[in-house]
Order: structure tokens, then sequence, then C-alpha cells
């Protein structure tokens, strides 16, 4: 070997070992993404199976709040809640003193008023005969009749007073004044009261109503007279009613609008019972319309969309939707879709649009050829972690 080949061997080595050294650090090539199967429906008609049904609650048709017409302090309270009463029955009493006191004051300036009254009128009386033997001048009785007629007004005056007094003390007594069950305490003995304050909360026997509340966009469908189907919530029996009151105005905190329905009170359950009505004028039972499960929709922007197949190049588009209501685990689709169209049931959210995809086939479902039947049995999506 010459010199020149010794000098060039080095080289050429290092070279060789530069090239091994970049190939080995160099990417390996991306691993593509693999074609997910996915299973898919295809949308069909079909008939609406879910009644709107609220919640509510048993109530009388008349609830009153009884408070004593007088302010006091009270000694006794005779009602207990759910009691039930009778009109007359005595249900609470204040503390009656001060007001036996001013009765008795008002019964002491009546006499009074009385004796003056009596005693102008036998001056008027003598006063008359005098007049009538000219020993007195005509001024003078007409001064007496004076007299007599302010006696009267203030004898009157003090029956009035009289009469006021006697009521405020027959007021320090609350009476029920028409049978019904207590169905609030807000007040206890011992405890002072302004008049008017309330005291007992009673519940008037007679008529009942289902009373529940309605979202806005369904307030206005609702009219009075229309059939309700109640069902209780502790039995689970069923009855009807009629809507008898809608309310003209939303409620201030929740926003909703209240709906009465009469009931007859034979049927009707305990009174505060927990019931479910079904209001006939929101049902759509056995309407057609399209349906999705809710596991297709995915939200997209300020909507929902669905991923539709295009079975000729197997890839799926995205396709926005509007949504009108559910139905059990179903959505019911207004517009976007057409009967026939292929949705992905499930895993859209592993998807992106134009990708390719293949229909999963469960094997222990339909034979290979119905391919048909494949599409529309339930399945999940076998997800690949690779990436």
């Amino acid at each position: 070997m010459t010199a020149s080949s010794l000098l060039r061997f080095p080289l050429c080595a290092g070279t060789l070992l530069a090239s091994l050294v970049l190939a080995g650090c160099s990417r390996p090539p991306a691993a593509q993404e693999p074609v997910r199967a996915v299973k898919v429906i295809a949308v069909g008609v079909s008939a609406y199976g879910t009644e709107p049904e609220f919640s509510g609650e048993v109530r009388a048709r008349v609830e009153s709040r009884l408070g004593f017409r007088v302010a006091g302090k009270i000694m006794r309270r005779q009602a207990e809640l759910g009691q039930h009463v009778q009109a007359g029955q005595v249900l609470a009493q204040l503390d009656p003193q001060d007001y036996r006191l001013a009765a008795e004051g008002a019964r002491a300036q009546h006499a009074a008023a009385l004796t003056n009254r009596d005693l102008a009128a036998a001056d008027l009386k003598r006063y008359r005969e005098l007049r009538a033997q000219n020993f007195i001048s005509g001024a003078d009785l007409e001064r007496r009749e004076s007299t007599y007629k302010a006696a009267q007004a203030q004898l009157e005056q003090a029956q009035a007073q009289l009469s006021a007094q006697g009521n405020q003390a027959n007021y320090t007594t609350l009476v029920a004044d028409v049978p019904g069950i207590v169905t609030a305490i807000e007040a206890e003995p011992g405890q002072v009261v302004a008049a008017g304050a309330p005291v007992v909360r009673v519940a008037q026997d007679g008529a009942r109503d289902v009373v529940f509340s309605v979202p806005e966009d369904k307030a206005g469908q609702i009219k009075p007279g229309s059939p309700v189907a109640i069902r209780a919530w502790a039995k689970g029996e069923e009855f009807e009613g009629k809507v008898r009151e809608v309310a003209a105005s939303a409620d201030a905190v929740t926003r909703t609008y209240t709906v009465k329905v009469t009931v007859d009170p034979a049927t009707a359950p305990a009174l505060g019972a927990t019931v479910y009505a079904r209001p006939q004028a929101l049902s759509h039972s056995g309407a057609p319309v399209l349906k999705v499960p809710t596991g297709a929709l995915r939200q997209e922007g300020r909507g929902s969309a669905v991923w539709v197949l295009d079975r000729p190049t197997m890839t799926v588009r995205s396709q926005p939707v509007e949504v009108l209501t559910a139905d059990g685990n179903e959505a019911v689709i207004g517009r976007g879709l057409e009967a026939g169209t292929l949705v992905v049931a499930a895993g859209v959210h592993v998807l992106q649009p134009g990708q390719k995809v293949t229909i999963y086939q469960d094997r222990s479902a339909a034979p290979e050829g119905s391919q048909k039947a494949a599409a529309r049995a339930p399945a999940v999506i076998p997800v690949s972690t690779t990436r």
C-alpha cells in the first residue's frame, strides 16, 4: 500500500462513520392514522313516545292566613299543625285585660251619657209644660230642646264606642270561620303580634287543585278547560283533571308560569301530596319525527352537529342539526337530516372532517351479507390509541 493510499483511508473511514451517525439520528417515517371502524345508523321516521310531565302538589282551592284583628300578646294557642277544625272553633287567644278595661270605660261613659240624656229629657218635658202655660219664652224652650238633642247625640256616640270596645275585646279570640285543615303555625304563645299578622294558616275543606309550573315556551299552549292526566307519586294512581287557571305573568324568581288544575276532592290525594301532571295540550305522543341517539350529537360552535357518512368515499363530514327536544335517550331532530341518512352513532369526538372510516361489523350479530342490519345494530366503536 502506497503512502497516498494510507492518507486517503482515514478520510474515507470518517466520511462513512459520519453518514452512519446521520442515518441513525434521522426521524422514522410518521405512522399513518388507522382507518377507524364506526357504528352507523340510518336515520328513520319513528313515533314520538315521550309525554312532558311536571311535578306538582295538591293544594286547597282556598287557603287563608288567619290573624287577630287587634294587637296583643298571645296567651294560648289551641290549634295544632295538621288538625282539622270546624267553623267557630277557637284557634288562639290574646291577653284580653287591656281590652276589657277599655270596654268597662266605654260602658261607664255610656251610663253617664244615658243619665245626661234622661235629665235633658225631663227638663225638656217640664219646659214644654211651662211654655204651654206661657210661663217661659219660646227661646227658653228652644235652648232646652237643643240641650236634649246634644245629650241624645252624646248617648249615641257612647253606645257606638261601647260596641266598638266590646268588639275589640272579642277580637282577642281567634276562631276558624270555615272548616278546614291547619297547614301552618306562624306564631307561638308569648309572642306579641300586630293586628293582622298571620298566626294560623287554614286550608278550607272542599275543592282541591293540583298546582305545577311550566316554562315560558309551554305556557301559551295550555288553555283553561284542557284535560290533564294526574299521577300520584306515592301509590301511582292516575286520575283526570282540567286546567282551571294559568298565571298571567311569570314568577319573579323562577320565571315559570303557575298552572292550577281542578280535581275531584273524592279521588284527589291527601293535601300537600306530590303528583305528576301530564297536560294533554303538550302531548305529541305518536307523532312522526326524526330521531338520533343522544350519543351521536356533538357540540359545534353554538349548535349541535352529527357526523354523516358519505358511502361512496367512506368518509365522514360534519352536519349541523336543530335539536327540538329529547325523547328518552334519543334526540328529536327538526332540521339538518333526512330519512335514510347514515349517521355515526358513537365515538363522535375522535373523528375529523373527511376522515376515512369503515363500517363496524358485529361478528356475533347478523351475517356478513346483511350490511343494513349491521348498520342499525348497536355497538361500541373500537378506538385505537396509536398516533
